[in-house]
């Protein structure tokens, strides 16, 4: 395994979308960005909570709200996250146990990156990466 600690399997290219800004907004992101899933952060910048693209498809669009009126903060949920200096293992633990596959990594109390699937495909040997797929995907 090529690194040791969250920080070290994380992508450090992740940007937050603010709470107050709308869901066309995170939208317009995601697809800048080419990325599933954006970290909300407040006016403090302080994680508040995970969006993703499914988030905005199901519980902004399919129950009839507008994504021009409806802010990223309104749909805030999923305020898990692990601590930069955290082992892999606590990582993927926190990821099963929370049936999650993108982590929002702190240190010094700001976000600093995000460890997605992706990530670990790169990262983990074969037999660790199909345990986590199947602990995610088949827990029902």
């Amino acid at each position: 395994m090529s690194g040791n600690t969250a920080k070290d399997l994380m992508n450090s290219g992740c940007q937050c979308i603010q709470a107050e800004e709308t869901l066309d907004r995170a939208a317009q992101m995601m697809k800048e960005m080419d990325v599933g899933a954006l970290p909300i952060c407040g006016s403090d910048d302080r994680l508040k909570g995970i969006i993703t693209d499914r988030d905005i498809v199901v519980k902004c669009i399919a129950e009839g709200r507008d994504p021009s009126r409806t802010t990223a903060g309104d749909l805030a949920t999923g305020l898990v996250w692990i601590s930069a200096d955290a082992s892999v293992e606590e990582a993927l633990a926190k990821m099963e146990d929370n049936q999650i596959k993108r982590l929002p990594v702190i240190e010094n109390g700001r976000i600093a990156g995000m460890i997605s699937e992706a990530d670990l495909a790169r990262n983990l040997p074969e037999d660790k990466l199909a345990d986590f797929v199947h602990r995610v995907y088949a827990r029902g």
